[in-house]
């Protein structure tokens, strides 16, 4: 017992000190849209923030470096490659979102069928000043996830489209340098329903993309350009949500893939705003509840707070749903989001957390 004490105390010290060099916060304020997801390049020392149509890039005091203005589409949820890129959920449909972006912008709208969803690949290197422009400046490509392309328009498994995004290694591999592109489905909290209380994560491996599938921004064009079908279609039994998983976040500090989620409102159900998985886990085929077809399941973490009569794991926590970002030491970034009723103004303050794992307090701030 004394060991384990002096080892934890031991990596304790170890990522303070790893972490002198960062601050406890890191603010931006916008007046158009809200924060869905942050990103961090810590050697770069660089922060990015996606504001449903506007991408943007600040250094750790949050000073603005550069932004993406008239992206046409929600962009969601984002995580740093491994190229040093930044991947972020990007949708163009035809829900009130989708109507008001082409409103602003000038353009059509999208019909239900018209509706794709993207993986939208960032060049930040390239970001260097204010007001930049996803097709002009060529600082934007973009590759189709036609998966959820088809279950939306087919109104299958609640599916609203995409948005956490995250990479990991490979469900169930020992290698953990070889990374894959995970993608979250959005999925309606519809209470009618019971095909939408699993969680849906795709699985790709990126490794062709570049050359094969990576498309250029043309305004006005909604390209089709990607894999046929994922590496892997993962399902995950959470119970109802709202909207899905709004961000995903591989944790290397625990091994886990943390699904932060907008409460869910089905009264048989927990209705956990944080879950996770362990990806040393390997997947079953098995038949999803709700559903009555075999898929690759996976299951929760089984820690947390515990729900006995759904047996569903999860966590107590406030914030997450509008950015997670994991530093593997056992830090991490997390959006706090907040509108000013007076000024209009809408914000996230990135604040510094250390991972606790306690049920009703995962994080604590730093």
């Amino acid at each position: 017992m004394k060991r384990i004490l002096s080892l934890i105390a031991g990596a304790l010290l170890c990522a303070s000190a790893l972490a002198a060099d960062l601050p406890d916060t890191v603010y931006v304020g916008v007046k158009d849209g809200h924060v869905q997801g942050i990103a961090l390049d810590r050697a770069k020392g660089c922060m990015y923030f996606s504001f449903t149509s506007s991408f943007i890039k600040t250094d750790l005091e949050g000073n603005i470096l550069g932004t993406i203005n008239r992206i046409q589409g929600h962009l969601g949820a984002m995580t740093l490659g491994p190229d040093g890129r930044v991947y972020a959920s990007l949708e163009c449909k035809d829900d009130s979102i989708g109507q008001g972006i082409a409103k602003r912008l000038g353009i059509e709208n999208l019909s239900h069928e018209q509706s794709v969803f993207y993986v939208a690949i960032i060049d930040v290197d390239r970001i260097d000043r204010v007001g930049m422009d996803p097709e002009k400046d060529g600082v934007m490509t973009t590759v189709c996830i036609r998966d959820a392309c088809k279950d939306y328009v087919n109104h299958t498994y609640g599916c609203s489209g995409i948005d956490g995004i995250t990479f990991a290694p490979g469900i169930g591999s020992c290698n953990r340098k070889k990374l894959y592109l995970y993608v979250a489905y959005g999925i309606y909290g519809d209470l009618s329903r019971t095909d939408n209380d699993n969680q849906i994560l795709l699985c790709y491996d990126i490794s062709g993309w570049k050359t094969e599938y990576e498309t250029p921004v043309v305004f006005g064009t909604v390209p089709t350009n990607g894999p046929e079908k994922p590496l892997h279609k993962y399902f995950v039994y959470t119970g109802n949500t709202t909207w899905g998983v709004q961000n995903l976040a591989y944790d290397p500090f625990t091994g886990r893939i943390f699904m932060a989620v907008y409460k869910g409102k089905k009264e048989q159900y927990p209705n956990y705003p944080l879950f996770s998985i362990d990806v040393r886990q390997h997947a079953r085929k098995a038949i999803p509840k709700g559903l009555d077809e075999k898929h690759e399941t996976l299951r929760l973490s089984q820690d947390g707070l515990y729900h006995e009569a759904s047996g569903v794991h999860g966590w107590d926590f406030k914030w997450g749903s509008t950015g997670l970002c994991p530093l593997g030491d056992g830090l991490w970034y997390i959006s706090e989001n907040h509108k000013d009723k007076e000024t209009g103004i809408q914000s996230c303050t990135a604040r510094l957390y250390r991972w606790t794992g306690q049920g009703d307090k995962p994080f604590t701030a730093r």
